[in-house]
């Protein structure tokens, strides 16, 4: 549930204060009866009308970006990084998601790193499989990337996190974000 005091949305476990200045406890929420509720202003709401997806916005009706941005501050000067010296940059969902992307895939990549070593070091042939599969899971992150690069707005963005289902609902594949090869 969620609790609102006139357009104000009330944090369950926090004390708040009212309009007229008194403050309330911060266990108003486990101790309030209906009428005390309603007593101090209080409406409560469904959870689904305060319900969002924080993989696509901050808060409820406030979009994530899509692509990086400078940060200013308040009079729109470049905020600079103390340790860089350079203008600070607030990563978008594209330049998170293809990091996140090129970790998996160094993440699928590693258990078999040790062939490609053992290659170098010994000149021992990589299984056949093993290669494929390396190159699959190559091939696959540059797919991903490709796809999140060429979205042009959220809704399309967000696309990208549905997994494909047949005609009963049943899934056919992985989301395009998640569409790995199977490990060998």
């Amino acid at each position: 549930m969620a609790y609102k005091y006139k357009e104000r949305y009330l944090k369950v476990g926090k004390a708040w204060q009212d309009d007229d200045g008194f403050k309330h406890p911060y266990n108003w929420s486990s101790s309030w009866s209906a009428d005390d509720l309603k007593k101090w202003g209080v409406s409560v709401e469904a959870d689904e009308d305060t319900s969002y997806d924080n993989r696509f916005y901050w808060a409820k009706g406030i979009e994530r970006k899509l692509a990086d941005e400078n940060v200013v501050d308040e009079d729109g000067k470049a905020v600079i990084d103390s340790r860089t010296g350079k203008q600070m940059v607030q990563l978008g969902l594209k330049s998170n998601w293809i990091a996140q992307t090129k970790t998996t895939a160094n993440g699928l990549l590693s258990s078999s790193d040790w062939y490609v070593t053992r290659k170098a070091e010994a000149d021992t042939a990589i299984p056949s499989d093993i290669s494929k599969y390396r190159t699959d899971v190559r091939t696959a992150s540059k797919t991903i990337e490709d796809k999140i690069n060429g979205c042009a707005d959220l809704d399309a963005f967000k696309a990208l996190f549905v997994v494909p289902t047949d005609s009963d609902g049943e899934p056919t594949g992985n989301a395009p974000i998640y569409d790995f090869p199977d490990e060998v």
